[in-house]
């Protein structure tokens, strides 16, 4: 089934809010034991340093990568996170460690408070987590609408993975794919780990 973006923000929205608190639980549980192989499958061949993540909006039912943040620190890779900065649309990073005091934004998303060491240049992280609402048989995905991890990804090292984490199975296509749409290199899901590139 091909859809466009504004179809697929709808119905995968209302996908999410009709999951029930057992059925969320399962197959959050069910990504991290996917994650886990996942990582520990690309650390054989390349270096992991340094993960970005992004923090569940808790009102949206998204994803729960905070399990999968608890097993990067034990396995001995550093994380960080995004300040959204409205007034250049860009996305700022910070790092992310046991310590770092988080509040909520006005969508929801946690952000780190105190914001006085220096941002973390794109280029220096390994893997990207990447949050989606749905996502395509070719990598493509649909976010909420604003384009900040486009932007944010278009400024990665080419060698970077880009991991969509998706609560549920692709959609063969997405119709209106734009020039500035950056495609995952995989999407992790409870049941498939599909790779695009």
């Amino acid at each position: 089934m091909s859809s466009t973006k504004a179809e697929l923000r709808i119905s995968y929205l209302a996908n999410r809010k009709a999951l029930s608190a057992d059925e969320l639980n399962r197959r959050n549980a069910l990504l991290l034991t996917r994650f886990v192989d996942f990582v520990q499958q690309q650390t054989q061949t390349r270096s992991l340093q340094l993960v970005h993540t992004f923090l569940p909006i808790r009102r949206q039912n998204e994803v729960d990568t905070w399990p999968l943040i608890h097993w990067l620190w034990q396995y001995g890779v550093s994380t960080a996170v995004s300040v959204t900065d409205t007034e250049t649309n860009q996305l700022m990073h910070y790092p992310l460690t046991a310590d770092t005091v988080l509040t909520e934004n006005k969508w929801g998303i946690p952000e780190p408070v105190i914001r006085t060491q220096p941002t973390i240049d794109p280029t220096a992280i390994d893997m990207v987590l990447v949050p989606l609402l749905a996502f395509d048989r070719q990598g493509h995905r649909v976010g909420y609408g604003k384009g900040y991890y486009d932007r944010f990804l278009a400024n990665c090292r080419p060698d970077c993975l880009t991991v969509g984490l998706s609560l549920f199975e692709p959609v063969e296509r997405i119709t209106d794919v734009s020039d500035t749409d950056v495609p995952l290199s995989h999407c992790l899901t409870p049941t498939t780990t599909l790779r695009f590139k």
